[in-house]
């Protein structure tokens, strides 16, 4: 079975290891698609993404479950993706009877977010620390 996750997994944290790891444990090969730069600074603003969308696919081949990355930067270019390399789908859960880009095409699994471990939080940290040190 192929698993299809995307975001932006602009700074890796435990969550999304936790996210990858259980993604992996339903099917046989597991495709992470991410937002491409232009993507993550309009959904997230301009001091965003921290790494850049090669950096981060780097990081994400690098991580044991993970089998492919592919960058997208419509939502008609992520339902295709979805369309060519799912049958299933894993998202958060915080998008439970929301609408799912490219659900018609996947089934779709929800996974419980991890608290407290967020890349929105750890950018807002580093920002204090930041400023707390003159940096």
């Amino acid at each position: 079975m192929r698993i299809w996750v995307n975001g932006c997994f602009d700074v890796l944290h435990v969550g999304h290891i936790r996210l990858l790891r259980y993604a992996k444990s339903l099917g046989d090969t597991l495709t992470v698609g991410i937002d491409s730069d232009n993507r993550v600074r309009s959904l997230k603003g301009q001091n965003r993404p921290v790494n850049n969308q090669n950096a981060r696919k780097e990081m994400l081949m690098g991580v044991r479950w993970v089998d492919n990355v592919v960058v997208f930067d419509t939502d008609e270019e992520l339902e295709k993706l979805v369309e060519a390399h799912s049958d299933k789908m894993v998202i958060g859960s915080d998008y439970r009877n929301k609408r799912v880009i490219g659900s018609q095409y996947s089934e779709v699994a929800f996974f419980d977010k991890i608290e407290g471990h967020s890349t929105t939080n750890l950018v807002e940290k580093f920002s204090q620390w930041r400023t707390k040190w003159n940096l």
